[in-house]
């Protein structure tokens, strides 16, 4: 008890003086690591983390690109714009592991092959960093995360010393597909994001860019070299600990409860109505405008999403090509008994546009969620139905 209480009071200490960068020096023992952080429970922290570790004798500090603050001023406006900044929080490596073990995620880490000297200007650089004035950054899923800017500030540090082989990436993947590694396909959380990211996803990501995830940005630190004045190559990597081992745990996950499932249900229930509206000639209106106000009203938030947001992963998004904001302008023209010509030709629009979508989905420009397609073959045959029962009825 007595110990805890003294190394707390020594973290109390060190802390209320961190923002003094200069007053913090390292010493030759000193060790600067990369540490990655598995997996956890939930959907936000599904694709691990990476931190950085400087551990000198009289101090050990994690270095974390990863927080941001709840407190922050309109904060759930700015996340949902894109404009939330992350912070680079620092905190002793007792309190930063002890968090993760309560979490049950793996801690690995990978010490540094650096001189003193590498040593003294990262850690610099990292305390100068952590300034009230310098911790804050605009946050980017793929491009400037918490896997990447340990790696970019890394590089910055060593002039571009650092040598990746490319060879640790055996098959290169889409940026939607490094995303559905560590998200199954039908669940929910994956579902949300087939829907809410655009085509930009869907293109291939090179070596570099695989990185923004930490489990490849650790394997492509464990194949990086240094590059020496002479010209010679010594590993980036000096030293592999594992930290903290997990016990796994086999997640569960009940088929009755996917979105495959659910959208399986309701598309189920649109064909049964559309079958039965077909033997008794009619057409459910309110069934008819249901669908116009949902999918309308999603395709807003999609269109928001693309052109309101600073966010990179929305733009281009063709699940527009279903979910058609001016549907729902149509909602009432669609419940009437008797609509105006003109909706029966918007309605075989929509029919063209998800035509449309499913050349894109076979062409490759974008893949959309599995959960979905029970609907979409219910959408489609459900629009040529109100197609043709509208051109007979209003001829």
């Amino acid at each position: 008890m007595k110990r805890s209480f003294f190394l707390f009071l020594s973290l109390l200490f060190l802390l209320n003086h961190i923002s003094e960068a200069q007053q913090l020096s390292i010493s030759e023992d000193t060790e600067i690591s990369i540490l990655t952080i598995g997996p956890g429970p939930y959907l936000y922290d599904k694709f691990g983390h990476t931190s950085i570790r400087v551990k000198d004798p009289r101090f050990d500090l994690a270095f974390n690109y990863g927080v941001y603050d709840f407190n922050t001023p309109n904060f759930y406006t700015k996340f949902a714009q894109g404009k939330l900044l992350y912070i680079l929080d620092v905190r002793g490596f007792d309190l930063f592991i002890n968090s993760y073990q309560r979490q049950n995620r793996w801690v690995k880490e990978q010490v540094l092959n650096l001189t003193y000297a590498e040593k003294k200007e990262l850690f610099s650089f990292l305390q100068n960093n952590a300034k009230e004035e310098n911790r804050a950054y605009l946050y980017d899923f793929f491009y400037d995360n918490c896997a990447t800017r340990p790696r970019d500030v890394l590089n910055e540090v060593l002039a571009n010393k650092i040598s990746y082989d490319d060879s640790y990436l055996e098959k290169p993947s889409t940026f939607r597909e490094l995303i559905q590694e560590n998200v199954p396909s039908n669940s929910w959380g994956s579902l949300g994001m087939d829907v809410a990211i655009g085509a930009v996803t869907d293109v291939q990501a090179n070596a570099w860019q695989h990185q923004y995830l930490p489990f490849y940005l650790e394997k492509a630190t464990q194949n990086a070299s240094i590059i020496r004045v002479d010209g010679s190559k010594i590993p980036l990597v000096k030293e592999n600990n594992i930290l903290f081992e997990n016990a796994p745990i086999q997640e569960k996950s009940l088929f009755f409860l996917s979105p495959l499932f659910i959208f399986g249900m309701i598309a189920l229930l649109i064909l049964v109505v559309t079958f039965r509206d077909y033997k008794k000639r009619t057409r459910s209106r309110f069934m008819d405008a249901a669908i116009f106000f949902i999918t309308g009203l999603i395709g807003i938030f999609l269109t928001l999403l693309w052109f309101a947001t600073d966010h990179s992963t929305t733009a281009n998004n063709y699940n527009l090509l279903w979910a058609f904001p001016f549907s729902i302008l149509l909602t009432f023209a669609i419940a009437k008994k008797q609509p105006k010509k003109w909706v029966q030709r918007f309605v075989f629009f929509l029919i063209l546009m998800l035509c449309l979508m499913l050349v894109h989905s076979m062409s490759g420009v974008q893949q959309f969620a599995i959960g979905l397609i029970p609907l979409f073959i219910a959408l489609g045959i459900r629009y040529l139905y109100i197609s043709f029962f509208l051109k007979r009825t209003t001829a």
